[in-house]
């Protein structure tokens, strides 16, 4: 009888996705068991309708709120086509989900159990408003505040945009020039060609932080590099909520042709053609998380075969280097796995085949995965892989030389 009273008195739940990122489909709520029934938003056209974030208000403290998700019935595009289905669920389903109670600060959920085809989430209210999504979110908002604090700590960190996006969106990047020496190593780093990967972003993020730090490893990079960081490269997709990859025509990270559909690959050639112009294109590096099942990060890298000897060994060091470094909370996998022509029919127009086509002898290009679905995959644990992957960039520049091949 009080359990009926209580629920006969509570505070009405109301979902939103009126806010940057924000996107679900909303099937149904049901008041009385305080359940909220929804599937992911986005229109496949734009993405894999994976990601999914909303604010749930009229949540009173101590009150335990149902998540219930569905994954997407809207057909979805894979390897370039229309495939006529859905996307597989377990894409759209963590194992935890993000949660926040002021749409900044994220914590993992308690583990969801599967029911049927549907996964269930609780939280459990502070009162008032409960943010959740998919992963913890990363939008141009949060890019920006990531550069002015390194502005501010750093003078040799400024602020430009890269070009703004097909829907006139500015895109923020950070580029950290101190160097005076007068041929440094370009580095260029960028994440969420694909805007459901959130979690590269906070990896970026953890990157940036260590960048303008004053460990004596990086304070050397900084003396001897142009650093460019580009936080969101897909930021129409992150602001709308879309997932971004497999979008028509193409994704970001499938467009990196003769003729690029995104003002953002268009302007990141630009610039990449004159570091190579200037025998800089040291290395590139593109930020991901992977598929559900993959429990370790990773590196993907192109075919060896289109590689020149300088660059075949740089790999390798660096690489050797990131082993050293990505240890924990998540371990770097110590295999790596290539694309090709049996990973995706736009292999060659992937952004790390485009640069290795176009760089130098001695440029690395490699994509790192981190995974997103583990119970370390959290704002703090992709920090820290971003930090580590910091270190092992100075690393590899100052102990290993990359410009030259070894004198018999």
């Amino acid at each position: 009888m009080l359990a009926m009273i209580a629920s006969a008195t509570a505070a009405e739940l109301k979902v939103s996705t009126d806010f940057p990122g924000g996107s679900a489909t909303l099937e149904s709520i049901d008041q009385a068991a305080r359940t909220v029934h929804f599937m992911p938003g986005g229109d496949p056209a734009h993405g894999w309708p994976c990601w999914w974030s909303l604010r749930i208000d009229g949540a009173e403290a101590g009150e335990k709120i149902i998540l219930d998700l569905a994954g997407s019935d809207r057909p979805a595009r894979n390897n370039g086509q229309e495939t006529g289905k859905p996307l597989a669920a377990n894409w759209a389903m963590p194992g935890r989900a993000a949660c926040s109670t002021d749409g900044k600060t994220w914590r993992h959920t308690e583990p969801g159990h599967h029911a049927g085809a549907r996964m269930l989430y609780e939280v459990v209210a502070e009162g008032g408003t409960i943010f959740v999504a998919w992963g913890p979110p990363f939008t141009v908002s949060n890019a920006e505040t990531l550069i002015a604090a390194s502005e501010k700590a750093l003078p040799a960190a400024k602020r430009f945009e890269l070009c703004h996006s097909r829907a006139g969106r500015p895109v923020p990047a950070l580029r950290i020039a101190g160097s005076t020496d007068p041929k440094p190593f370009g580095i260029w780093i960028d994440a969420r060609q694909h805007a459901w990967e959130s979690g590269s972003s906070w990896v970026a993020q953890g990157l940036v932080e260590w960048l303008i730090g004053a460990d004596e490893s990086v304070v050397w990079l900084r003396e001897h590099a142009e650093i460019v960081v580009i936080p969101i490269m897909d930021v129409d997709n992150v602001e709308t909520g879309n997932g971004g990859k497999e979008a028509d025509p193409r994704d970001h990270n499938r467009d990196w042709s003769d003729t690029p559909f995104y003002p953002e690959v268009v302007a990141a050639q630009a610039r990449l053609r004159e570091l190579a112009a200037d025998g800089r294109m040291d290395l590139f590096l593109n930020l991901h998380n992977p598929g559900p099942g993959d429990a370790q990060p990773f590196f993907f890298c192109g075919p060896a075969e289109f590689l020149s000897p300088l660059a075949q060994r740089n790999r390798a060091a660096f690489l050797a280097r990131a082993r050293e470094q990505i240890t924990q909370p998540l371990l770097l996998d110590p295999k790596t796995r290539e694309t090709g022509p049996n990973y995706h029919p736009l292999w060659r127009q992937i952004s790390g085949q485009w640069v290795t086509d176009h760089g130098n002898p001695q440029t690395v290009t490699a994509c790192l995965e981190t995974s997103w679905n583990t119970p370390l995959s959290t704002t703090d644990g992709y920090r820290t892989v971003g930090r580590q992957l910091g270190q092992a960039i100075a690393t590899y520049f100052r102990e290993d030389h990359p410009r030259s091949l070894p004198t018999k």
